[in-house]
């Protein structure tokens, strides 16, 4: 089935290719004729052409009858066409220049559509893409313009649609943080993953992603020793979350198992030969490197550039004479 998906992609994107280009409109039409056929193209989903002629009709009339109409009804026709950006340029244009319109709401709604659809190209129809794990910046925007829209326009028919997209988008942008975090946590950055966690209790209360950011918490705080932050947000989640699959019988698992930091040797001959100390609480293989790469390069300062740790003064350098005589003559 997916290599059937797969041509049915590629044979619509050689389609697009051959029709990008933009139709002729005869400059002999009228302002009424260039709108009707407009709208005719509208009616049998001809898109491309009804782009033509709307911007044709907005050049070549500026200021007759049908121009703030074909401004608005060219938002849709970009949107039907799958052109997202175009689709959000025209909406912030006509919100620009008539901001009391009385369907100005119509465009911040295609406007905040237009993001919202962005991420669902043919891929995410076709394929089973987890759009959690996507980049959420389009999500985001979607997000913004609909809240613009309920708040200066609470009454608006569009409103209430717009809400429940609102709803979907915040669960989308708490469940990516979420999945950030655990990234995190495989990659032993549990300062980071915890302070993920944190934002997502913060700012996303009342979505399904709460229960996960605090066991996100308490796993990164066990593991960086802190046991006091670890047991709130265990208690947290506790109460809150009883039936979370961090929980077992009341007892945290945590999700990630805890890193083997052990060298290849050490792996291969079971723990026989340890070529690394056990870390302390706390740190990590990547900040002990840290540490040493700073011993190293304090090691390699010429020896007339070091300052003696004492008096701050720069070391002097020591003759043949003094080295034999063990200082005793300097």
């Amino acid at each position: 089935m997916q290599v059937k998906h797969l041509l049915l992609i590629a044979i619509l994107a050689l389609t697009a290719a051959c029709s990008s280009k933009q139709p002729e409109v005869d400059e002999n039409l009228s302002e009424v004729e260039l709108y009707q056929q407009a709208q005719a193209d509208l009616d049998n989903r001809s898109y491309t052409q009804a782009i033509a002629k709307l911007k044709a009709l907005e050049s070549r009339y500026p200021f007759g009858r049908y121009a703030e109409q074909a401004q608005l009804e060219l938002i849709y026709a970009y949107y039907k066409n799958a052109e997202p950006e175009a689709t959000k340029s025209s909406a912030e244009r006509f919100i620009r220049l008539h901001p009391q319109h009385a369907n100005v709401d119509y465009a911040y709604y295609l406007k905040g559509l237009a993001s919202f659809d962005q991420d669902r190209g043919l891929l995410a129809r076709f394929l089973p893409l987890d759009m959690t794990k996507r980049d959420p910046g389009a999500a985001r925007d979607s997000y913004n313009e609909f809240a613009q829209l309920t708040s200066r326009y609470p009454t608006s028919r569009y409103a209430p649609d717009a809400k429940q997209r609102m709803i979907y988008l915040r669960n989308l942008l708490a469940a990516y943080e979420i999945h950030v975090g655990h990234y995190y946590l495989t990659r032993q950055a549990y300062v980071a993953a915890a302070n993920r966690g944190r934002y997502v209790v913060e700012n996303f209360q009342e979505t399904p992603s709460v229960g996960d950011g605090l066991a996100i918490m308490t796993e990164a705080y066990q593991r960086l020793s802190l046991d006091d932050l670890a047991a709130t947000s265990l208690e947290t989640l506790k109460l809150n979350y009883p039936d979370h699959p961090s929980l077992e019988s009341g007892e945290f698992v945590p999700l990630e198992e805890e890193s083997d930091n052990r060298s290849w040797l050490a792996k291969a001959t079971l723990g026989l030969i340890e070529t690394d100390t056990p870390l302390p609480p706390g740190e990590t293989r990547a900040s002990q490197d840290v540490i040493r790469q700073y011993e190293d390069a304090e090691q390699q300062i010429p020896a007339e550039l070091q300052q003696d740790a004492k008096t701050g003064e720069t070391a002097k350098k020591r003759s043949f004479w003094s080295y034999l005589t063990f200082g005793l003559f300097d």
